[in-house]
C-alpha cells in the first residue's frame, strides 16, 4: 500500500532512525519535510531520497532546543502556507548524553535533554495540530524506548523524558480520539544498529542487532491507511507483524 503523496514532517531527520523513516516513507510516495539542526546531515538524506527516485523532500533546518515559541509557530505557518494541510508528524529527534545516577546529572544536561525529547515534541505538536486537523486522516507518532516501561536505574534525564513523552502521547490520543481524524501512537524501535545504540552501549556486538532498515515496514504502516483507527497504542517494533 502506497502513501499516495501525503506530507509528513520528521524531526531528527538527519539522525539514524529519522533518516531511515524519511527514506522509507519517501519511497512509499510521501513528500517529506526534513527537520534537523544539522544541514550536512539533512543534505545526506535529501540526496538519498532523490537517488531512490522518490518525491523531492524539503529541507527545514531547525534547532528544537534553541527555538522559541515564535519559531515553532513560524514553522507551522510555513507548512500551512506551502501545503495547506499535513498528514503526518514523526517525532524522531532525540537527545542522549550518557547513563548516570540522578545525583550526577547536571542542570544544563537535564534541561537540554527534556527540551529536545519532551518540550519540543509538545510545542511542535501543539502548533501543528490545526494543520493536521485539516486532513481527512493524519498520524502523529512519538518515538520512545523500552526503558520507559521498565524504568531502569541510571537512565537519567533520557529515561525520565521518555516516560513523560509516552504520557504525553497517551493524553493526546485520548483527547483527539473522538474527532476520528488524528491518530496518535508511540513507536518503540527496540535494539537496532543505530548511532544512539552505539553511544549508549559501546561494548555491545552490533553485528547481532537488526539493521535500521528493518524498521521500514512499521514506519510505513504507521503513516499509511492501514493504521487508520489505530490510536493510543504503543507499537513494539521487534514484535510487530503486519
Amino acid at each position: 500500500m502506497t502513501l499516495k503523496h501525503p506530507v509528513i514532517l520528521i524531526t531528527g531527520a538527519g539522525g539514524g532512525l529519522g533518516s531511515t523513516a524519511a527514506l522509507a516513507l519517501a519511497k512509499a510516495g510521501a513528500h517529506i519535510i526534513l527537520l534537523d539542526k544539522s544541514i550536512p546531515k539533512l543534505e545526506v538524506i535529501y540526496d538519498a531520497i532523490l537517488a531512490a527516485n522518490a518525491p523531492e523532500p524539503i529541507i527545514y533546518p531547525f534547532d528544537l532546543a534553541g527555538a522559541n515559541e515564535n519559531d515553532y509557530q513560524d514553522l507551522a505557518n510555513t507548512v500551512a502556507e506551502e501545503y495547506g494541510s499535513l498528514q503526518g508528524l514523526l517525532h524522531s529527534a532525540v537527545e542522549f548524553s550518557s547513563f548516570s545516577p540522578i545525583d550526577q546529572v547536571n542542570t544544563k544536561d537535564w534541561g537540554h535533554t527534556l527540551n529536545v525529547n519532551l518540550n519540543a515534541a509538545f510545542l511542535l505538536t501543539r502548533v501543528l495540530l490545526p494543520v493536521l486537523d485539516k486532513s481527512q486522516h493524519a498520524s502523529v507518532v512519538f518515538t520512545s524506548d523500552s526503558s520507559a516501561r521498565r524504568v531502569h536505574a541510571y537512565s537519567g534525564a533520557y529515561g525520565v523524558s521518555k516516560i513523560a513523552m509516552e504520557g504525553l502521547a497517551k493524553v493526546l490520543a485520548e483527547e483527539l480520539e473522538s474527532g476520528h481524524k488524528i491518530r496518535v501512537n508511540t513507536l518503540v524501535p527496540g535494539p537496532v544498529d543505530s548511532p544512539l545504540r552505539k553511544r549508549a552501549y559501546p561494548a555491545e556486538d552490533k553485528a547481532k542487532l537488526p539493521a535500521m532498515a528493518s524498521l521500514e515496514p512499521v514506519y510505513q504502516y504507521l503513516f499509511d491507511a492501514r493504521s487508520i483507527g489505530v490510536t493510543g497504542q504503543i507499537i513494539n517494533a521487534p514484535t510487530f507483524h503486519l
